[in-house]
C-alpha cells in the first residue's frame, strides 16, 4: 500500500512513523511535511487546502490511500474530491466535517442524538451580546463558532474579559458561541468511525492552557498523556455507547455519515460525561501519545475505515505502559511566535529510545541548520512502564534540546501521577 499523508505538523509526523511500522505499507509520502518528517518519508510540496492539488499529487503517486491530517482541508471538501477521483481517503466529507467546522451544527446533532453537552446560545449581533452574557456565568465560556485551531476559546470568571473576546470575534464577522461551564476533568477520546461502526482508541487528556497549573491563554495544546489511570473503564465505555455511537447514527440519518476519525472532547462531571466539542480528525498533541502505544498496523485500520470495512478488522491492540507528549513552543506562543531560531539537540531518534522528538513547526535552512517555523515547534513523546516513567523520559529528552526563547509546560500528566484527578 502506498500512502499519502496530508499535513505538516507533529500529528502528521506521528502518523508517518506509525504507518512505516505497518508491514503492508510499501511507501509513505507526506505533503507538505516538515524537516523532521523528511528524515522518514519523501516529502512533496502541496497546498493542503487545494482539492485539485491534492488529487493531482495522489494520482501522480498512484496512492492507494490518502490520509488528511488537518481540519481545514476536510471542512473545505478535499476528502470528497479525493474519493471522487477513485482513491480511498481517510477523512470525512465536507458535510460530515461540519461537526467541527460549525459548533452550532454540532450542537444541533447532539440535541437530536440525545447527547449531554453544555447549554449554549449563538450571538451574531453585537447589540445582543450583553444580554446574552447576563444569561451565563459566573464562569463564562466564549467560543468562535468556526475553526480557530484551539485558540478561539476564552474561559474566564471575568465578565469584561468574556465580553472583550466576544466583541472582538463579532467585529471580525465571526458568530459567537456562549456556553455554560462544564466542570470535571476533561477527556479526549478518538474513535475510528465508518458510518455506524465505532472503534475507540485509547482515551487521552490534553493540556490546553499555555502555563503550568492550567494558567494563561488557551493554545492548540501544550501536551497530553495516555492512558488515563483515573478514568473508570465503565465511563470510557459509556462515552462510546452514550455519546459517539448516537452521534454517528444521527449523522447517518441526516445523510452525512461520518468516515474517519471522530474526536470527542468531554468533561466528566458528577452527572457523567458531557461533550465540550467534537473534532473531525486526529487531535494534536494527543495523537502523538496515542499512536506511540499502538501495536496494531495503522495502515490496515485507516484503510478499512476509508473503504467502509472497519467492522471486518480486529480491534486495535495496545502496548503496555504509558505515553506522554510535551510540546516545545516558540517564544511568544500562542501569540505571534518568533521564527527562524536555530534548534539543536533534536536529532535522529533510535527505535530503542524511551523518548521520540516529533517535528511540528520546523524547517531546514539552506546551510542545513534546523530552525523554528511555527508556534508549536516540537512534540517530545516519552514512553514508560507507567506515567511517571514516561514523564521522566520526555523531560530528560527535552533537557537536551536548545531553542532560544522556547517554553514548555513542566506539569504535563503530573496531576494524574500525584493522584489529584478523580471522577
Amino acid at each position: 500500500m502506498r500512502v499519502l499523508v496530508i499535513g505538516s505538523g507533529a500529528r502528521e509526523h506521528a502518523l508517518v512513523l506509525a504507518l512505516r511500522r505497518d508491514p503492508a505499507v510499501q511507501a509513505v509520502v507526506a505533503a507538505p511535511g516538515n524537516a523532521g518528517i523528511a528524515q522518514h518519508a519523501q516529502i512533496r510540496p502541496v497546498d493542503p487546502s487545494s482539492a485539485e492539488a491534492v488529487v493531482a499529487l495522489a494520482t501522480e503517486l498512484a496512492a492507494d490511500l490518502v490520509v488528511i491530517g488537518p481540519e481545514v482541508p476536510l471542512v473545505l471538501g478535499v476528502a470528497d474530491a479525493v474519493r471522487a477521483a477513485g482513491i480511498a481517503c481517510f477523512g470525512p466529507s465536507a458535510a460530515a466535517a461540519r461537526i467541527e467546522g460549525s459548533k452550532a451544527f454540532a450542537k444541533d446533532v447532539m440535541a437530536a442524538a440525545g447527547v449531554r453537552t453544555a447549554h449554549s446560545e449563538i450571538v451574531d449581533n453585537p447589540a445582543e451580546l450583553d444580554a446574552a452574557l447576563d444569561r451565563f456565568g459566573p464562569t463564562w465560556v466564549v467560543k468562535d463558532d468556526g475553526l480557530a485551531a484551539g485558540k478561539g476559546v476564552v474561559v474566564t470568571a471575568d465578565r469584561s474579559a468574556a465580553r472583550d473576546h466576544g466583541a472582538e470575534l463579532l467585529e471580525q464577522g465571526h458568530p459567537v458561541l456562549l456556553e455554560s461551564f462544564l466542570d470535571g476533568p476533561e477527556v479526549s477520546l478518538f474513535c475510528l468511525v465508518d458510518g455506524e461502526t465505532v472503534v475507540p482508541l485509547l482515551p487521552a487528556q490534553d493540556h490546553k492552557r499555555v502555563g503550568d497549573g492550567d494558567t494563561g491563554p488557551n493554545t492548540g495544546g501544550m501536551g497530553a498523556y495516555t492512558p488515563l489511570p483515573w478514568l473508570p473503564e465503565d465511563t470510557a465505555r459509556a462515552i462510546v455507547t452514550d455519546v459517539v455511537e448516537p452521534v454517528a447514527a444521527e449523522m447517518v440519518r441526516r445523510g452525512s455519515g461520518f468516515s474517519g476519525l471522530l474526536y470527542a472532547g468531554l468533561a466528566i462531571g458528577a452527572e457523567g460525561p458531557a461533550v465540550v466539542e467534537f473534532n473531525c480528525r486526529f487531535g494534536d498533541p494527543e495523537t502523538q501519545a496515542v499512536l506511540a502505544l499502538l501495536d496494531s498496523p495503522l495502515g490496515e485500520l485507516l484503510y478499512a475505515t476509508a473503504t467502509a470495512t472497519l467492522s471486518q478488522v480486529q480491534p486495535p491492540r495496545w502496548r503496555d505502559g504509558s505515553a506522554i507528549t510535551v510540546v516545545v513552543a516558540a517564544e511568544n506562543y500562542p501569540g505571534r511566535p518568533r521564527l527562524g531560531d536555530v534548534i539543536t539537540g533534536a536529532g535522529e531518534n533510535s527505535a530503542d529510545d524511551a523518548a521520540t522528538v516529533l517535528h511540528a513547526g520546523t524547517a531546514q535552512r539552506e546551510d542545513g541548520a534546523l530552525v523554528s517555523a511555527g508556534g508549536r515547534v516540537l512534540s517530545v513523546v516519552g514512553t514508560g512502564t507507567d506515567l511517571a516513567a514516561a514523564r521522566t523520559a520526555a523531560y530528560e529528552r527535552i533537557a537536551g534540546i536548545k531553542l532560544p526563547g522556547s517554553h514548555y509546560r513542566t506539569d504535563i500528566g503530573l496531576a494524574a501521577v500525584e493522584d489529584r484527578i478523580s471522577v
